[in-house]
């Protein structure tokens, strides 16, 4: 867009930039400020809260790569995406979770749009609002996917609105999986995690040697057995001394949403979505504890991810567990995600499909 209005106020949008080769489109109000890698999955790669210069996505320690410039040194699926993996907030379609093959089709971890280009195309550039949508075409499954990203003036909330659609001539299954890492200074051992009422879930199996959760466990919010025989309140954010690397699981919700407060900052970060569509809420515990490729004990994350189903084990896990998301020939299935920054004190009691926030 040659002769697009660059205001210096209100609500901006770009798409005249790149970040180390990668186009990137950048969307901003007078609060917020995010920018998406369109040349990268259209991951949401940063997104500051403005007022305390505070970036709520996490950044792996080696940030993103453009594929251009690297040989990937190894042809395993897990080391290939992890490689190219930045941090910050991917949609995972139409696999998500550990490498597999799938109707007769290789998918490496959490493949494959989130590793390919997007196009981008401005929507809305006014004053008061501003939109881009982004779409997409998976490799190797015949979903094209779509997701338009709105600010509004005077608003810290983003509205994500998606849609996959099944273009082939059979039913399928998937599994969506919305993949946000949240790091600090958000995060910090001063920050509480609010969810509505649910069922909390571990993981089969320990994922890590420093994993701390007692495997297959399965009891009601807040609370998790660990392998010690303690009880972990999981309100509580630990420390990154805890040294643990775990995944968790919330379902049975009857809202989707989630929040983090940083009681010393007043400081948090919520996001709501379709309870209907995303039936899961992954919590990837990366508290300091893995050690070895690729963390080597320098991550300090959580990642909190909306999914359709349960289990890191990818489409074949999901089918077997009955909770894979099967799309009908033809069939588009959409979701409305809100995600941003509030400020508040007390505990979270509520966040609305709106972003708003209801405290005790």
């Amino acid at each position: 867009m040659h002769y697009q209005d660059e205001r210096t106020n209100g609500c901006r949008v770009s798409d005249a930039w790149t970040y180390r080769g990668l186009k990137t489109i950048i969307l901003e109000n007078e609060l917020l400020r995010i920018s998406i890698l369109s040349d990268k999955g259209a991951d949401i790669y940063s997104f500051v809260y403005k007022p305390t210069d505070t970036d709520f996505m996490w950044r792996s320690p080696w940030g993103v790569r453009d594929p251009r410039n690297t040989i990937p040194p190894t042809g395993d699926p897990s080391s290939v995406w992890l490689d190219y993996y930045e941090g910050g907030w991917q949609t995972v379609v139409p696999h998500g979770g550990y490498s597999d093959q799938v109707y007769g089709a290789d998918f490496g971890i959490h493949g494959d749009v989130n590793l390919i280009p997007w196009d981008a195309q401005i929507i809305q550039d006014k004053h008061d609002e501003v939109s881009v949508r982004f779409t997409a075409k998976s490799v190797r499954m015949p979903m094209s996917v779509s997701k338009t990203l709105s600010l509004v003036s005077g608003s810290s909330m983003l509205t994500i609105e998606e849609s996959v659609t099944n273009e082939g001539e059979e039913d399928l299954d998937i599994v969506w999986l919305e993949h946000i890492a949240i790091g600090p200074p958000i995060l910090s051992d001063k920050t509480k995690l609010y969810v509505p009422k649910s069922k909390l879930l571990s993981h089969p199996e320990s994922i890590d040697k420093n994993s701390k959760l007692e495997p297959n466990f399965s009891g009601n919010w807040p609370n998790m057995n660990a392998k010690d025989g303690s009880v972990l309140d999981f309100i509580n954010i630990p420390p990154k001394e805890d040294r643990s690397l775990d995944m968790a699981y919330m379902t049975e919700m009857s809202e989707g949403w989630y929040a983090l407060l940083n009681e010393e900052s007043s400081l948090g970060w919520a996001v709501s979505y379709p309870v209907e569509t995303f039936k899961y809420l992954w919590y990837w515990r990366n508290f300091g504890g893995g050690y070895g490729y690729p963390w080597y004990g320098r991550c300090y994350n959580a990642g909190l991810e909306p999914c359709t189903s349960f289990g890191n084990g990818g489409i074949k896990q999901a089918q077997k567990n009955g909770t894979a998301l099967n799309i009908a020939a033809g069939q588009t299935v959409s979701a409305t995600i809100t995600a941003g920054a509030f400020i508040g004190k007390g505990t979270v009691r509520r966040v609305d499909t709106n972003g708003n926030i209801t405290f005790d």
